[in-house]
Order: structure tokens, then sequence, then C-alpha cells
């Protein structure tokens, strides 16, 4: 029978989906010591169309969850989809269409292509945030957050674009403007919600330690989390005020020459009323995102006409407005220390201010003694920390301050969770009642692009009354941050059906997730909120666990070559790879290219820009459409490449000819089997009669092969595995069966352990191996059949071969037992044809024998 993969994998994939294959048990069947493993990767958007990232990622974890399946584990492993969010809403203002038409239909899409690769999710779970039996349990936990005050509302800066009436994402804002419509971005303050995220800033890093995640991904939340340990002070204005600042180095104190505040510190705001020209600054700050003032290379200034009265000297310092001071940073206020600060240096060289050395150490940035400090000359710097906030008295104190800020999650936006707060002219933010979930959104909204459809709904502010007095009321039209979609959603995949409860007994079986498979640009936020997340459920006294991954791996991104050329117009036109032909240099380097063929008005032999390799793009023609690679090749081919050519972790490097590699050496796999069949059937028969040499060698070679494949399975080192498949072939196809029923026996095992090792990337060609090779009927369906192991008796050799040297030059090689003595593998050398033809009757002054490896006969 040929190889067919496509019409063989649409058939076995009915067979799964019509017998139930992937549905993982309910919480109510499962047993208290049931042995579970929860494997998921990241939930994808709707945005259409799967892509090689995908594929290399579904298959990652698919390859995980059917080997832990067969190691006897109980396997949940679902997919759902993070449906709200401003991809749809911006399709919705292109397309005129409402969003969620433009959500189901690409959920449609990108659910069947998923199929077509095989991939053994449990669909009687998936859930979509944008369903509001999903997106009621977001404003549930709200509310019980709005009980125990973990929700907030507060005036904070953001980003605002006025044309659009909305507020601005970081990365929505390009060079002060709305990066879709150029409309101008300014920053403004806001009343919004905030999640309390600094509550748990303490437990959120103390936690990472125990955490099975890659270091770099730990480092990252570290540094985002930005605990310092300082002192805060209060410095007096010449204005009667105070201004607060946090300090890491108060032994700097005495080098202070500036202050500067951020551009909306309340000090600033009222200098600003009196001077236009440093109001004329505030707005141009205002004019920029938030990124662009963190990352500006310019630290730009303007001296108010207020000075800070520095607290040892009485001496005015001058007290600057600042482009990188935020005033949601620390207390939007900081001590210029020129002499011992980087960026402190740079801005008082570009104003001309005083920069006095007051730290004497290897760096200017460290600690160290001080100098030119009054009484505090000659001390340490952290017995000058201690002096000075004895001096400084109630103005001073010891205190640990966060980079991590409270979050967020108010969208002026439609197509997200509603806020469940009521808006009462006599109580303010009330709070929906619980009988009234959901809020829904409504359904017949379609976004313009000129703000939240939300405030213009007369039906969703209708009728709303206050819940405490009853009196007429409006509805908040503030939607939730996506992010809270993705914060919990992996809780929801335990009890997906639930309808009485957020999470139920589904958690305590499945939770915490034994391992998460995403990319590492989800290192921090999605990563950091959902462990936010899990600590509130914690202590709501839903779930009982601390942290949500146990284990986390981070893909590497998928990349293909990229071809350019300037276009006559001036524009940059890219090239598919297979238009051109690679130029290589004397080392096979690749240096340009050239057009095969005729292009529009460019002649075939054009020559072409080559930019080296990158992530796979639409819009730089790199991409590998998914659907057309298993039209060609099938599922099981785009499965087994993205295994086999680079470690899961490392970033993947698209090549044609590896892909044909892995399809040809299916193929021989599927030759191979049926080459088997069609002879003399394999069969288990001769399972304990006596192996000749031969049979032996094979099983020794198979199971030392499959002991190091088993390992790299539990390291999830797949590429690695599939290399120890290709030797496992080779060592079948190598193998001399003549037809006895051990040898016949050692083939059928060192084959049913091949199919299994390779079925977890490349399960419908194995399915159908396993049945048509009757394994079935001995070990049940592959799905569930067991994980061999390793024979150690099988990697016990009967003989060994050892190099035989004469005087310490190589001669040849004995074969001796394996369990032979000093004394016989000394006779075995003297008596063996070789010695004696070229030892000419010398005599042995002694032998020396290195175990396991050679002998040496000196004479």
């Amino acid at each position: 029978m040929p190889f067919q993969p496509l019409l063989q994998e649409p058939a076995i994939q009915r067979h799964w989906i019509e017998s139930g294959a992937f549905r993982a048990k309910r919480a109510a069947d499962l047993l208290p010591d049931s042995k579970t493993f929860y494997m998921l990767v990241m939930l994808p958007y709707p945005s259409g169309r799967i892509h090689m990232g995908h594929v290399r990622n579904y298959t990652l974890g698919d390859v995980t969850a059917r080997f832990r399946r067969m190691q006897g584990y109980e396997v949940m492993h679902p997919l759902g989809w993070d449906s709200f969010g401003l991809p749809a809403e911006n399709a919705a203002i292109k397309n005129g269409i409402h969003p969620a038409i433009w959500t189901r239909a690409n959920i449609e899409e990108m659910k069947g292509q998923i199929q077509k690769l095989g991939i053994s999710y449990d669909w009687e779970r998936e859930v979509a945030s944008f369903q509001d039996d999903y997106y009621r349990w977001n404003q549930w936990l709200f509310l019980k957050m709005w009980e125990r005050g973990d929700v907030f509302r507060a005036n904070r800066t953001v980003n605002w674009c006025e044309a659009l009436g909305t507020v601005l994402a970081n990365e929505q804002v390009v060079d002060g403007k709305d990066e879709r419509t150029g409309h101008p971005v300014t920053q403004k303050p806001l009343e919004q919600y905030f999640f309390q995220t600094t509550k748990y800033a303490d437990e959120l890093l103390a936690c990472l330690d125990g955490l099975d995640w890659p270091e770099n991904v730990k480092t990252m939340q570290r540094h985002w989390i930005g605990r310092s340990e300082g002192a805060r002070m209060a410095f007096d204005l010449d204005t009667g005020e105070q201004v607060e600042v946090f300090t890491t180095r108060l032994d700097t104190l005495c080098g202070v020459t500036f202050m500067a505040l951020s551009t909306e510190h309340p000090v600033i705001e009222q200098a600003a009323k009196s001077d236009p020209a440093l109001k004329a600054f505030c707005d141009q700050v205002a004019a920029l995102s938030r990124e662009e003032r963190l990352t500006s290379d310019e630290k730009l200034g303007h001296r108010s006409a207020v000075s800070a009265i520095h607290p040892f000297t009485g001496e005015k310092v001058p007290v600057f407005a600042a482009n990188y001071v935020l005033m949601d940073y620390g207390t939007g206020a900081v001590m210029g220390v020129p002499a011992h600060d980087e960026r402190d240096f740079e801005f008082a060289q570009k104003y001309g201010l005083a920069i006095p050395k007051v730290i004497e150490s290897e760096s200017a940035w460290d600690l160290g003694t001080l100098v030119n400090s009054g009484e505090f000359t000659g001390m340490k710097s952290e017995e000058a920390v201690t002096a000075m906030i004895a001096k400084l008295g109630d103005r001073a104190e010891r205190t640990t301050t966060y980079k991590l800020k409270d979050w967020g999650l108010s969208r002026q936006r439609y197509w997200g969770t509603p806020i469940p707060i009521i808006h009462c002219p006599e109580h303010g933010a009330v709070p929906v009642p619980e009988k009234d979930l959901p809020v829904i959104l409504p359904q017949d909204c379609v976004p313009d692009g000129s703000g939240n459809p939300l405030h213009k709904h007369e039906g969703f502010h209708a009728g709303v009354v206050c819940p405490i007095c009853g009196v007429a009321a409006r509805r908040e039209t503030d939607t939730m941050d996506t992010f809270v979609d993705s914060s919990w959603y992996y809780m929801r995949y335990c009890d997906p059906k639930n309808e009485q409860a957020m999470v139920a007994d589904g958690a305590a079986y499945w939770m915490p997730m034994d391992q998460y498979i995403g990319g590492i640009e989800h290192a921090i936020l999605h990563l950091l909120y959902a462990r936010f997340w899990t600590k509130v459920m914690r202590d709501l006294g839903l779930i009982s666990v601390d942290e949500p991954f146990a284990k986390l791996l981070t893909q590497g991104m998928v990349l293909n070559h990229i071809y350019s050329r300037k276009s006559s117009q001036g524009g940059v036109e890219y090239f598919w790879p297979a238009e051109v032909e690679d130029t290589l240099d004397a080392t096979g380097k690749v240096t340009g290219a050239k057009l095969k063929q005729a292009k529009g008005d460019l002649p075939a032999g054009t020559l072409i820009t080559y930019e080296g390799v990158g992530t796979m793009s639409k819009s730089k023609n790199n991409g590998v459409d998914p659907q057309d690679l298993i039209e060609k090749y099938g599922a099981d081919t785009a499965r087994l490449y993205t295994m086999f050519t680079a470690p899961p972790e490392a970033t993947l490097e698209w090549n044609d000819a590896a892909v044909e590699g892995s399809y040809r050496f299916l193929r021989r796999v599927w030759n191979f089997c049926f080459k088997q069949s069609a002879s003399t059937p394999i069969g288990a028969a001769g399972k304990n009669a006596s192996l000749n040499k031969q049979a032996k060698a094979l099983r020794r070679e198979i199971h030392t092969i499959f002991k190091q494949v088993d390992y790299d399975y539990q390291r999830m080192q797949y590429n690695t595995v599939v290399s120890g498949a290709m030797k496992m072939l080779n060592a079948l196809e190598d193998f001399q069966n003549d037809g006895s029923a051990g040898s016949q026996w050692a083939l059928r095992e060192g084959l049913g352990i091949l199919l299994r090792a390779i079925y977890p990337a490349t399960p419908h060609l194995t399915h159908a191996l396993w049945v048509d090779l009757a394994y079935a009927a001995e070990f049940g369906d592959l799905l569930d059949a067991p994980w061999p192991k390793a024979d150690e008796t099988a990697l016990l050799q009967d003989e060994i071969e050892l190099v035989l040297q004469i005087n310490g030059k190589l001669r040849g090689a004995i074969v001796v037992p394996a369990t032979a003595s000093r004394e016989q593998i000394e006779r075995i050398a003297i008596d063996s044809d070789v010695f004696q033809k070229l030892a000419g009757g010398q005599a042995i002054k002694k032998v020396i024998i290195v175990p396991g490896r050679l002998v040496n006969v000196v004479v």
C-alpha cells in the first residue's frame, strides 16, 4: 500500500473526533489519587488563519500531551479563544461589520485549520472570552475584588486621543500620534479603575524562585516588579509646600544640586499657571507617550520659579519640570545628584548645574566613603544613611518601593467586558448587584472610529437605576483590559460549563498547570497578571494553589529568508523565497539573489537584495502557509519538521530541503513496515525464544537509543528525539532477519518501540501502522498504549570488543566475554592469531588492560 497521508489523515482525525478520543475526564470521574497532567498552550487570538508559529507551538503542546498520556496520566489539553480586543474593533471599523461576526468567522476558520493538524484538543472544554457565559465571571470577580478593596478608582495620566475619544495603549502611540489614524495623542489625567497588583508585589517576587521557568523570564519579571530599598524624605519648598522623593542613595544627599519634577506634578502645574513658558513646555511633554518619555535619549527640562531648600545646608536648589520624570513612577519627583547618577549628570551638564562629588569609590555610581558632606564626611555609605535619617527626624524613613504599578484595567473601547458599575448622582460608583450579572455587551454596535459607541447607546443606559437608592443613574461605559480575559482562562477550562461557579472541583485536580507553552513576548504582563489573578482567587477561597503554571516553555520564533528590492516608487518590494535564486560566495554564504523568472516589469536575472532571516511575515513575503504545507505533504510532515529542525526554545529557520527530508523519513517508515507485513507477518510468538547474535545486537541498539529518546522526552528536547528515531529505523533496516521466532520477535519489538517513539509527533502515520501491523490487538489503541521502557538486560553485552596493542601500537582487536576475568582476557589476547603472527615468539614482559577499552601486550 503506498504512503498517502492526504487520504489517510482525514479519516484518522474523524475517528478521533467521533470516538471522543481526547475528552478529559470530568472531576466527578477522577479518583483522589488520579495521576493528572494539565498541558496548555497560550490562548490564541482568532485573527483568521494560523501561521507556522502556531503550528510549532501547538505541535509542541500536542507532543507533550500525547507522551504523558502514554505514560499513564489523565491528560487535559484544551484550547479556546482570546476573542475580545482591538483587532476585532479595528476590523469592524475597516469593514463596517460587527466585531462578533468577524470573530466567529475567524474562530471557525482557525479551528478547522488546527483540526487538520490532528492536535489532541478536548474541544468540549473550548471557551471564548467574548461570550457572556465567560465574561460574566470577569464581572463577578471584579465585584468580589471591589468588596475587598482590591479594585479602586483614581485619577492617573493616560495617552488620550481627543479625536477618537479614547485612551490608547503605549504600543498604539507612535511619534505622539495614534498609529492607525494619525490623530494627535496627549497625556492627561483621567479617572480609571485599577486592580491593586502592588498589594502582592512581595509575594509575586518571592514565588519566582520556586518556579520551573526559564531564567530569562524570571529575570524579566523581577525587573518589572523592581523592588528597591531606600528612603523617603521630604524637601521643603520656598512656597511653603513640601515635595516627597524616594531615593536608593540617601548617602548622596549632600550632592543634590537640583530637583526634577514630572510635568504633571501638582507643584509644576501650579507654577505653570503664572509661567507661560513653563506651561508651553509641559504641553510639549504631554504630547509625548509614556514610552517616548522613558526611552528618549535627550533629557529635557524647564526651570520653574520654585526652589527647594536643602535640609542640611539651607541653600536653595532649583526645581525643574523634566520630560523623563513620570507622575506615576515613584513620587513624581527626583533629587538630582549629577556626580553620582548618569542621567542626572547629563541633565546637569545640559543646564549648567554644579556637579559636586560627595562619594569616594572605585566608580562614581557605587557605594563608598562620603566626602564634601559636612558632618557626614568620612562615614561609609550605610553608616551615613543611618545618621542622615536620624538627623532628618520625621521627614525621612527607610522604605521599599517597586516599579510595579497597579493594573489600570479601564479601556474606553467597545469590544471588551463591560465594567459592572453604575454611577449614581447621590452615591457615586455603585457595583451592579450580583443577581444582575452578566452585564451584557450590546450586540447592535458597530464601531466607526469616533470613540466608544457605548457612550451613545441609549439601550445600554435606559432604565438604569442606582441599586442603593433607586434614582436614575448611568451605566459605566468603560470596558476591561483584555488581559483580564487571559488572566484566568486556564482555570475555566477545569470547569468550562459550570453555570454556578467561576471554578469548582476541577481546579483541585488540574491546577497548578503542569506545562505551559507560549511566546517570550508574554513573559511579563500576561504571566504576571495571571500570577496576580491566581493569588486573588486563592485569597477569595476559590482555589488552593499559589502559582498557576508549574513549568513554562517559551518556544522560539519561526524564521525565513527575506529578499527585497527598492522599487521605482521609492518604497521596498519584497519577493517570495521561491521566486529568487541565491548568489553564494566561495564559502557558501548567501550574498544576494536574482529573479528566477520575469515578474511584472522586472526581467529574469534582476538582482535582489538578501536581508538575511527574520520572523515570518505576510508583509515581507516570507511566510509559509501551513495549509499549503499540509495539502502537499500531510500534517505529520509539518509536525515532524517543526520538532526536528531546532530545540523547542530556539528559533527555527525555515528550510524547504529539511521539509522534504521529513517527508522522506516518514515514507521510509511506512515502506519498511509494509515490507514486513507483506512478507512474513512479524508476531509476538517468539518472545521467549532464544535470540541469535544478530537479534541480541538489534535489541541492544534499539534499547540503547530508546533510553536516550525517553530521557529527551522527559526534558522536552524533541529535536533529538527525532534523531534517535532515525537511528532506530537505520538499525531495523540493517537487521538481517533469518525468519527464526527469536529474530521475528526482536524485529517486532523494535518496530513497536519506534512507532511509539515517533507517535507523539506523527500520530496519523503511526496510528495507521499500529493497526495494520496488529499492535492494537496486543496493546490497545496507540493513544493509550503503554510507553516503552528500556530493557536494561538488553543493554548488557555477552561479548565486547577490545583494542589490541603490541608495545603500545595498534595491531587489531579481540572479542572477549563481557564477564571475562583479567586472566581470561590476557589468555585470549596472547592466543589470538594477530598476536601470534606479529609478536614473532618474543618473550612477554607484561600485559596492560584498560577495562572495556584495550589490551596492550609488552614484549
